[in-house]
């Protein structure tokens, strides 16, 4: 039941991705174009080349290609797979305007004088030559006929009102869809910004007053993000100088034989007390235990479901939600169910959707990532749906909630509306 459940699903998918790729080829080059032009041409072989490869970028991770080729088919496939987003958008958007435009092109045509339409006249009537009789050398008559003055040729005919329209609306449709697609993927590449956000804890004692801890999600190291990124963050971090770190979860997309040199740079963060590293869903898709056991060598500290105590307050973290089918889940009462109530406590979580777990066990601050904060507008109205936070801090009872979202992207390499960023939550003593 469960397989055409998921056949059902994946053909509705397929189904959806046909009729968009059909309807953005018809408003992009059917409608602009004309049979057998060279861009109706080339637009209808990248409207079956682009999908596949979107399709190649989305598959190929999981069927075990090889990291090269998987290289190639990342970066056209996922970016196509945000463009087609926001061209499709674009398009829809000029669904509203095509009919304004083409009756203010009919009324300022109806009211132009005649002699400005451009049509060209009529061509007036061949006129008849009357043969003229000529005398030959050996004396005979010849009658002649002169030839008749050509027709005046008419002008070749400007484009159609309707093409005009097609191009003007497909032409800032693509501008639109590109250019905000274009400027998605330059923020990913130029890496995350710093955020700072205060938090009170009322059980955080004034010795620790002011301490820093830098949050990380949500990495996504694989086939597009790799080595340089994980340098831009790693440089980043360094630069806020703080207390901890707290990896929280998603940091790849594939396994350490392949990601393990893009993961290197992780051995170069630097804090007071260290980092700190919890699994995302998208380590149990990469072989969670292969790369907890690598970031411990690259020098981080694991929480599996696990508590250290820290300079005025606990800090605990669990493993994430997608563990379960591996019988790894959070276990809140290990990492939580014994400690002193009366030292704050600071959890570690990839997902939001454990903040009811962590208020029934006392927890004075989450801190979470996942979301991704939508990262394609108007995804975030999306993870609205799943999440109970999808970016920044939240009250839920005695326990608030921190998400952030996320240092890198999953997918196409491409962030609308939800930049990426790297948060120093300082915590603030109530008692200072």
């Amino acid at each position: 039941m469960a397989v055409l459940g998921f056949a059902l699903s994946a053909a509705a998918v397929l189904a959806l991705l046909v009729l968009v790729h059909r309807y953005v080829w018809r408003r992009l080059v059917g409608d602009t174009t004309t049979a057998g032009s060279l861009p109706r041409r080339a637009g209808t072989v990248a409207a079956y080349v682009l999908p596949l490869l979107s399709v190649g970028a989305l598959v190929s991770g999981r069927t075990g290609t090889p990291f090269w080729l998987q290289q190639v088919l990342a970066w056209p496939g996922y970016l196509w797979l945000a463009a087609l987003l926001y061209l499709t958008l674009a398009l829809l958007a000029g669904e509203l305007v095509r009919p304004l435009l083409t009756r203010l092109l009919a009324r300022r045509a109806g009211s132009a004088p005649e002699a400005t339409t451009g049509a060209p006249p009529a061509p007036e009537a061949a006129e008849t030559v009357p043969a003229e009789p000529v005398t030959a050398a050996h004396g005979s008559t010849v009658t002649t006929t002169a030839p008749a003055p050509l027709a005046a040729t008419p002008a070749p005919a400007a484009p159609s009102r309707r093409l005009f329209v097609a191009r003007a609306v497909g032409g800032a449709a693509a501008v639109a869809g590109l250019g905000t697609t274009g400027y998605g993927a330059y923020g990913v590449l130029r890496g995350p910004r710093v955020k700072r956000v205060a938090v009170p804890l009322a059980r955080l004692p004034r010795s620790a007053h002011g301490f820093r801890i830098a949050v990380v999600s949500d990495i996504h190291l694989g086939p597009v993000l790799g080595h340089s990124h994980t340098r831009r963050i790693v440089d980043a971090v360094n630069r806020t100088q703080p207390d901890l770190i707290a990896v929280v979860g998603d940091l790849v997309d594939g396994s350490v034989e392949d990601l393990g040199p893009a993961a290197e740079p992780l051995a170069g963060l630097r804090s007071r007390h260290g980092a700190f590293f919890v699994t995302g869903n998208h380590e149990y898709y990469s072989g969670a235990a292969e790369w907890v056991d690598h970031v411990r060598e690259l020098g981080l500290h694991p929480l599996e479901n696990a508590r250290v105590e820290i300079d005025g307050f606990d800090l605990a973290g669990v493993n994430d939600i997608a563990g379960e089918s591996e019988g790894q889940g959070p276990d809140f009462a290990r990492a939580l169910g014994d400690r002193d109530r009366t030292r704050a406590a600071v959890l570690m979580a990839h997902q939001p959707v454990v903040i009811d777990e962590a208020v029934e066990h006392g927890v004075d601050l989450q801190l979470s990532g996942h979301t991704h904060g939508g990262q394609l507008w108007p995804g975030n109205y999306i993870a609205e749906l799943s999440n109970p936070t999808v970016a920044g801090l939240e009250r839920y009872g005695d326990t608030q909630l921190y998400v952030t979202r996320g240092a890198g992207a999953w997918g196409p390499p491409v962030r609308v509306g939800a930049p990426s960023d790297i948060t120093v939550v300082e915590l603030a003593s109530r008692q200072a």
